[in-house]
């Protein structure tokens, strides 16, 4: 597992380079299978994923904690916000059929994109709901 690494911080690298254009599949792994996620503007990702509501938000709501500070949080809503340095990420689930939640992270530094903290948060967030 230790060798996944290099490589997944290489494949990540290649897909951020190739979505300077526009929109690109990802593909990120996980314990109980692929989740399949895609960048669906300059500074968001957004994956549908099988893993409990509950899981995803508790999974969230650390990763920002550990992360930076919590500017807005609602479960019910499924919204939350954090400072991550300069950064703002806002991360938003949706409870799409009883066994389906989207997950959708954006990172804004200054204003622009920051697609990449958003990336990582993203692959934080789906591997700590395990």
């Amino acid at each position: 597992m230790k060798h996944a690494q290099p490589v997944l911080s290489l494949f990540f690298g290649a897909v951020l380079i190739l979505s300077v254009s526009g929109c690109v599949p990802l593909i990120i792994g996980g314990a109980a299978g692929a989740l399949g996620a895609y960048a669906v503007s300059k500074d968001t990702i957004q994956g549908d994923t099988d893993k409990a509501y509950g899981r995803l938000w508790n999974s969230a709501m650390m990763v920002a904690r550990s992360r930076g500070v919590i500017k807005e949080e609602d479960n019910v809503r499924g919204y939350l916000q954090f400072q991550d340095g300069s950064t703002l990420v806002t991360v938003k689930l949706v409870q799409l059929t009883r066994a389906t939640v989207r997950l959708k992270v954006s990172g804004r530094k200054h204003h622009l994109p920051d697609i990449n903290l958003a990336q990582d948060v993203f692959v934080k967030i789906t591997e700590g709901a395990q």
